[in-house]
């Protein structure tokens, strides 16, 4: 019997009330909410300290007969260890965590948030966060001009001693943290991920989400990514990308060309209407014994989410067949 319920990330819905997201993710046959730490989907302090609020999150879901299944906080966790914090941070932070914009203290507010985070995903009954760590070396993946070794194994020192409190959280509530590999992170393809755990001694409450998006785009296997971290595949995000190098003038980096333009050479695109291999994907998933929740998040410049999200959850739900009962091989040991 399949074991994977098909959930809907509500980042993307921000803008929407969770009533009005869970309404529209039960009309199109959605098992459950991968729920936002953004807009007025969850708000992880109140979450900790007020019971009725927490309750009422919950009534929500059993309204329209959903389940949660893990909440995310991309958002804050992006904050831990950026460097710079401008602008953009302003943008995208609650104002209880941006607080005066002080780098430095903005970066440990936003490492307090994530332990509520973890509470919060205690209280609420599920055992997975998913997020973002932030990194103070991504500015230099160019590495020119040039930057020392010393720079870099400095970047990695400072990812430990920022999640290292955080984690400690993360275990004494018995939740664990999926980061989601990707570029503007401290792991962002397949040896920074290996790093990264290197760096925080491959401790348990620290694995991936997977989404194979940002790994199309990086010319980086997502299926050999699977297999490769079989045992740190927390959580899974279905994400599409549609690559068209075109005639050579677009490069990997997008040029600085908005969502969409035709000039680019890839974008985001609607579960199933790109070129992730899913049903490789799916049944390597299967292969390591993955039986999580498969999340879907909507990023389409050229669709509109109403469509998308409605068709995406029958396009997973089509890839996720039973496993056999015995190998397909095995009559042939019957014959007299």
């Amino acid at each position: 019997m399949n074991t994977h319920p098909v959930t809907l990330f509500t980042g993307q819905w921000a803008d929407l009330s969770l009533d009005e997201v869970a309404k529209h993710a039960s009309d199109w046959g959605y098992d459950g909410l991968e729920i936002a730490a953004s807009g007025e989907h969850l708000d992880v302090q109140r979450a900790v300290e007020d019971d009725a609020y927490l309750q009422g999150r919950l009534d929500i879901l059993d309204r329209h007969g959903l389940k949660l299944y893990a909440i995310s906080h991309h958002l804050a966790g992006q904050a831990v260890c950026d460097d710079p914090i401008d602008f953009r941070h302003e943008a995208i932070l609650s104002s209880r965590v941006w607080g005066n914009g002080e780098p430095e203290e903005v970066r440990q507010r936003a490492a307090e948030e994530l332990k509520l985070t973890a509470r919060a995903a205690r209280r609420l009954g599920v055992n997975t966060v998913v997020g973002f760590t932030g990194s103070s070396i991504w500015p230099y993946v160019a590495m020119f001009p040039p930057v020392p070794a010393s720079v870099i194994d400095a970047g990695y020192e400072d990812f430990a001693r920022r999640w290292n409190p955080i984690l400690d959280v993360f275990d004494s509530e018995g939740v664990r943290f999926a980061h989601e590999v990707h570029p503007g992170e401290i792991a962002y393809d397949y040896w920074t991920s290996v790093r990264s755990l290197d760096a925080i001694d491959r401790r348990e409450a620290f694995g991936f989400n997977w989404d194979p998006s940002h790994m199309m785009w990086q010319n980086i296997d997502p299926v050999g990514f699977i297999v490769d971290f079989a045992d740190r595949i927390y959580h899974v995000d279905c994400k599409d990308t549609r690559l068209h190098p075109r005639n050579g003038r677009a490069g990997v980096l997008g040029s600085h060309l908005a969502w969409g333009d035709p000039k680019r050479a890839w974008d985001f695109v609607s579960t199933g209407h790109g070129d992730v291999p899913w049903e490789d994907s799916f049944r390597a998933l299967k292969a390591i014994g993955y039986t999580g929740p498969i999340s879907i998040e909507w990023e389409d410049a050229g669709m509109s989410r109403l469509h998308g999200a409605a068709q995406a959850v029958k396009f997973v739900r089509s890839l996720l067949w039973d496993l056999p009962e015995q190998s397909f091989d095995a009559a042939f040991s019957n014959q007299d």
